[in-house]
């Protein structure tokens, strides 16, 4: 239900912009009762809180504009803060205490047509790999970690790095 929600209303906030298309993404969190879910979600504009509450049309609409950019700030660099802002909903977990994990569901969703490009990376290490990934993303990670940091890992080795 809420995904065809959802969907109904961004058809709804394009109308509310003459119809034109444009970049969102959007993240379900459950409430922190665990009874309903709502919707965080990030554009490529800014659209007034009267477009957005009457394209909802179902209650509660809290927005936020991200500031804090530097001055000079790249279409890059605000995305990244957005991203920043809806990955803390995409690595919570997702399911309310005493449900159990329902598989092959999305945590998130693009607007059709904006997903990002695939970049495919090589390299005979991480380290190596890392180093070709701060050259694409254009520096390091916010945020890394190892499986060699922990004592008695018993699986392939594994690492993960986050940028911000």
């Amino acid at each position: 239900m809420l995904r065809e929600d959802v969907g109904e209303f961004f058809r709804a906030l394009r109308d509310e912009l003459a119809g034109a298309s444009f970049p969102y993404v959007w993240v379900p969190e459950w409430h922190k009762t665990g009874h309903g879910l709502h919707v965080h979600f990030a554009v490529g504009q800014f659209i007034p809180r009267g477009k957005i509450a009457a394209a909802w049309g179902r209650g509660f609409v809290h927005i936020k504009h991200i500031s804090d950019l530097p001055v000079g700030s790249t279409k890059w660099e605000e995305a990244r803060r957005a991203a920043g802002y809806l990955s803390k909903y995409v690595t919570n977990g997702f399911e309310p205490e005493g449900r159990a994990r329902l598989l092959g569901l999305h945590r998130y969703e693009v607007a059709q047509g904006f997903q990002p490009p695939v970049i495919s990376l090589n390299g005979r290490s991480a380290w190596e790999l890392l180093k070709k990934a701060e050259a694409v993303i254009g520096g390091p990670p916010a945020r890394s970690w190892s499986s060699a940091e922990v004592e008695d890992w018993k699986a392939p080795p594994a690492v993960w790095f986050a940028w911000s």
